[in-house]
């Protein structure tokens, strides 16, 4: 460029000929027309280098890379796989690190994507939502897990509604919406969906879907319509309102990864997320979300009078372990009804089990294969017969994890043993544990602690302690643990005992 600047300046200046300007440029007098036909240089020619080796073989290799988008993911061509075939029957006499480079860029030119032309569209208010699920992890209890955000967002105003859930099981696809049709007060007219197996049961022809008879429940009893996109990569674009608003979400309320003691509070914690975007504008929209909501909350259709039970009832038949089997895990209940058959309603979160509609027991929903959720509680009746196998137990290891069996049940079992022995200690400790069946949990704890205080195992001391500790009004008793510093004199009994002596000489 500076070259051509200073020819021209030399030819207008000193009106140079194009043989000296040449000679003095050291460059071709086509060079010394050019810049004098432009300012611009022309652009440079590449010529398009030849690969004599690697030439032959480049339609081979593309065919393989081709046939291997129909074979399975793990029994595709690797970039040595292509080397070996090429010499063992091709007889190419090839370096591996230069079919490498050759099957890397025909790689990089299948796999880009074609351009697609899409048209812009108009939302009409309350006429249309999007749904889908997106993965992350949380620290839940000081453990990693990954869980699944659900997201209903509306397509005009780009309001969202989101829910944690520990799987993408049909009870927390429907628990999500119920979540968020409460949330928003309303319902949209219909429904935008990929292909969600809790929805679709089977994908046909075209648009055309066999959905399950629990979705249909779900449509009819909330009054909208489903829309479903085309399968693949392919439809991906008919639902990106709500593909990219689960990116945003996780991009900006869900790094660095969430701390929470349970998904619940977890759950607190992604609405008061969902509140905070009420104030965000989206681009392109020239108000904040919760005001195009507010215009938009009116065109939603009114939420049904009665609830929508989100929960799966099955039955099964408890062990001779006391558990219930429910999706390959494992679920305890009160020994009572070993041999017995139970309902089981499977929610989003939490399974409840009930015989004859009396709820007997209530989990955590378990979603890892083969998991063991069992509650120390449903246990005792058989440990108080067999005490010796409290220690070892899966409950009590579980109740300690769960901090339910604390450092105050440790030192009162350890004291209980040492008074009475390892089987009446353990038996003693057990009584007090089935004191929480009527009182409160930390009342329980507060009545070991006194007993221990007053250097006694007693259960029937733990549970007049734990019912003051409930706050229970109890007879006008001085408190057991007011007398353990009791510095009175002893009363004088010596009336008392000359009765018994005349009692005595009566006989």
């Amino acid at each position: 460029m500076e070259q051509f600047e200073d020819i021209r300046r030399d030819r207008r200046l000193e009106g140079t000929s194009i043989r000296k300007l040449a000679k003095k440029y050291r460059v071709h007098r086509r060079v010394v027309r050019q810049a004098l036909a432009s300012a611009m240089p022309p652009p440079r020619k590449v010529s398009a280098r030849r690969a004599p080796v690697m030439g032959p073989y480049e339609a081979t290799i593309r065919a393989w890379l081709l046939a291997d988008q129909d074979a399975p993911r793990k029994q595709r061509h690797s970039a040595r796989r292509v080397w070996q075939r090429l010499v063992r029957e091709q007889g190419a006499s090839l370096a591996e690190s230069t079919v490498r480079d050759a099957v890397r860029r025909i790689r990089t030119e299948i796999d880009q994507p074609a351009t697609v032309a899409t048209v812009p569209q108009v939302h009409e208010p309350g006429r249309e939502g999007e749904v889908d699920f997106g993965e992350f992890f949380a620290v839940i209890a000081g453990v990693t897990i990954k869980l699944w955000l659900f997201s209903l967002r509306l397509s005009a105003s780009g309001r969202a509604c989101h829910r944690a859930f520990p799987t993408q099981a049909q009870e927390a696809f429907f628990a999500g919406h119920v979540h968020a049709f409460e949330r928003l007060g309303g319902v949209p007219g219909r429904i935008r969906y990929d292909n969600l197996k809790p929805a679709v049961a089977r994908v046909l022809l075209g648009r055309e879907r066999i959905e399950s008879e629990r979705f249909i429940l779900l449509r009819s009893h909330y009054g909208f319509d489903s829309f479903y996109c085309h399968p693949g990569i392919e439809g991906a674009h008919e639902k990106g309102g709500v593909e990219g608003d689960i990116g945003w979400f996780r991009r900006n309320h869900l790094v660095p990864v969430p701390t929470a003691a349970s998904i619940a509070e977890l759950n607190e914690m992604i609405s008061a997320f969902d509140e905070e975007d009420l104030a965000r504008v989206i681009d392109g929209h020239r108000a904040t979300i919760g005001v195009e909501f507010a215009a938009e909350a009116s065109a939603l259709s009114a939420l049904p009078s009665e609830g929508f039970d989100v929960a799966r009832h099955v039955s099964a038949r408890v062990d001779a372990k006391a558990r219930v089997c429910v999706r390959q895990c494992r679920y305890s209940v009160p020994v009572s009804f070993i041999g017995s058959r139970l309902d089981v309603a499977i929610g989003a979160s939490e399974i409840v089990v009930s015989a004859k509609s009396s709820v007997v027991a209530t989990h955590e929903r378990l979603v890892e294969r083969g998991a063991e959720s069992l509650c120390l509680d449903h246990y005792l009746e058989v440990l108080v017969r067999k005490p010796g196998a409290l220690a070892t137990s899966v409950p009590l290891a579980q109740a300690r994890a769960a901090r339910t069996f604390g450092p105050v049940h440790d030192a009162y079992w350890a004291e209980a043993r040492r008074q009475l022995g390892d089987a009446k200690g353990t038996r003693a400790l057990i009584d007090a544990l089935l004191l929480a069946r009527t009182l409160p949990r930390d009342a329980v704890v507060a009545g070991m602690s006194a007993a221990l205080a007053l250097c006694t195992v007693s259960p029937e001391v733990v549970a007049i302690e734990a019912r003051r500790a409930a706050g229970e009004r109890l007879a006008e008793v001085t408190p057991l643990t007011s007398l353990a510093g009791d510095d009175r004199p002893a009363p004088d009994l010596a009336a008392y005992d000359d009765l018994l002596g005349e009692r005595r000489v009566g006989r």
